[in-house]
């Protein structure tokens, strides 16, 4: 069963809506610079609410440890998804210091972006996102899955970067990641979450993981 994570929410109502759905994990940005970035104060709302329902990631870009840390303990946060150029030293103290998961993001430019990955061995997933000069995630593009071959590492795969429902699909067929991860593919604006393309997106990856365990016929 590939898992399902809504990122980018920024409300109550959006986290419900998510989880209700079927949502395997919850995201929301602790990123100033992002349009869909959470205030902690909401943030702390969902988490408390929802952290026994769904995972709750919190999304950080070369954030201080000791802010890390402080979100994670106030927001109940499960996962620390981290998308800056934190390396493996400061995700092992993230983990030590917070309890939590952690999926280190990169952004895949190409194949040797992946391998760079394999140097992540004590994370607990890796999560491929769409390169963008400037941007650290939230596209709305896609990347060329092929390159999730060069994956050579056992940690499980998060796919990013565009993902929707009309091309979650594609993406479960060529990468068969243990989760996908959509943020504008399911808004109606950002930071606000259309309910129709969240239940849709759901809905495809039901189909998809359906469609894959059908057994072929000659």
């Amino acid at each position: 069963m590939t898992r399902v994570k809504v990122c980018g929410v920024t409300s109550l109502d959006d986290a419900r809506l998510a989880v209700d759905a079927g949502a395997w994990a919850i995201g929301m940005i602790f990123h100033p610079e992002s349009p869909r970035a959470c205030d902690p104060a909401t943030a702390e709302v969902i988490g408390s609410e929802l952290k026994r329902r769904a995972e709750v990631a919190g999304v950080f870009v070369n954030a201080p440890l000791d802010e890390v840390a402080m979100l994670a303990d106030r927001c109940s946060l499960t996962i620390l998804q981290l998308h800056g150029d934190e390396g493996p030293a400061y995700c092992r103290e993230a983990a030590r210091r917070t309890g939590c998961k952690v999926m280190k993001a990169q952004q895949v430019k190409d194949a040797g972006a992946v391998r760079e990955l394999e140097s992540f061995r004590e994370v607990d997933l890796h999560l491929l996102d769409t390169h963008a000069e400037g941007l650290r995630g939230g596209t709305g593009q896609t990347f060329d899955w092929e390159l999730a071959r060069h994956h050579r590492s056992g940690i499980p795969i998060v796919v990013s970067g565009g993902i929707s429902p009309e091309n979650v699909g594609e993406a479960i067929a060529a990468v068969r990641p243990f989760a996908v991860d959509s943020a504008s593919g399911t808004e109606a604006a950002p930071g606000k979450k259309d309910p129709q393309r969240v239940e849709a997106l759901l809905r495809a990856v039901r189909e998809a993981d359906a469609a894959a365990a059908a057994p072929s016929v000659a």
